[in-house]
């Protein structure tokens, strides 16, 4: 059976940095930000501590596939995405994602 996986988009506080990660397990790797798992890496430099956005896919190739073409697109691409999922801005692992 495939394995599925996530896109997803971190922020930090004001909302001026954006991180685009892929995981199979978006619990866990939120987590893994929020404590500094990795304390050189591009969230703990840059404090990009709220989820904002997140995108389910039944495969992980597929996700990896989104998360390229993301990464590769413009800024306003990834803040449309967000203003359309969630357009508070509120912290999805906060509101929904840490009670699956």
């Amino acid at each position: 059976m495939p394995k599925g996986g996530f896109v997803y988009i971190m922020t930090n506080k004001y909302h001026t940095t954006l991180y685009v990660g892929v995981t199979s397990d978006l619990v866990s790797r939120v987590i893994q930000h929020l404590e500094q798992h990795f304390p050189k890496s591009f969230t703990s430099k840059y404090k990009c501590f709220k989820l904002v956005y997140y995108r389910v896919f039944d495969h992980i190739e597929s996700a990896i596939t989104e998360e390229k073409r993301l990464k590769g697109g413009s800024r306003q691409q990834k803040l449309d995405l967000i203003n359309e999922m969630n357009p508070n801005w509120d912290d999805l692992f906060l509101t929904e994602v840490q009670y699956w």
